[in-house]
């Protein structure tokens, strides 16, 4: 009788453990905001790319040069250099610099990024297929006056060796932007953010 009782009891504790197992490890999704800060590690994130954007757009649009125009200058945006040592496309940081400065109504932009389809474009206009009354006039392209150019750098530190349950990681982040003046070479303009984190992870895990 005891032998079978203890029996059933094993059954249905190693079922209920594994029904607990299998609820745990399946995979689940949730739409969250892009504007919640959320960080699942001490690494860069999108978390971090709103945060230094929306600061670095503040400063330039509400410092000289761009705050004291009214035409809106023509910018072109050259990139941000990727100083650190992991794999973060800075082509998502200029963008969305570029895009909020834009919606700003502080300034247009160049679009490098098309140059080549636009000249291919002209070129096809000019072959021979294309109207003269409806072709593009060439030469009427609009020059930059300011371009933008900054760098990504991080430094990572982390505890030293020792006897301890958790290990921690410090992260630092600095993003530097330079507006330059294309005809003077000055900086006309600049500024940094710097974003720092700790993460602190068990020694034993999954």
């Amino acid at each position: 009788m005891f032998r079978n009782f203890l029996a059933k009891s094993i059954f249905f504790i190693s079922a209920a453990m594994f029904i607990l197992m299998m609820t745990g490890c399946s995979a689940t999704t949730r739409d969250i905001s892009t504007d919640d800060t959320i960080h699942y590690d001490e690494n860069y994130d999108f978390s971090d790319k709103h945060a230094i954007v929306n600061t670095l757009v503040n400063s330039l649009v509400s410092k000289p040069p761009l705050a004291t125009r009214d035409d809106r200058p023509v910018l072109i945006v050259y990139g941000v250099a990727n100083r650190t040592s992991e794999h973060i496309e800075t082509d998502g940081i200029t963008d969305d610099i570029r895009q909020e400065i834009f919606q700003s109504g502080k300034a247009r932009f160049v679009n490098k990024v098309q140059r080549d389809n636009i000249q291919s474009e002209s070129a096809y206009q000019y072959g021979g297929n294309v109207s003269a009354e409806t072709r593009i006039q060439r030469a009427r392209q609009v020059g930059a006056e300011y371009m933008i150019t900054g760098t990504l750098r991080s430094i990572t530190k982390k505890e030293q060796k020792q006897i301890r349950l958790k290990k921690k990681t410090l992260q630092y982040y600095s993003l530097t932007l330079e507006l330059t003046d294309i005809q003077t070479g000055l900086i006309e303009w600049t500024d940094s953010v710097e974003l720092a984190r700790e993460a602190s992870k068990p020694i034993i895990g999954w």
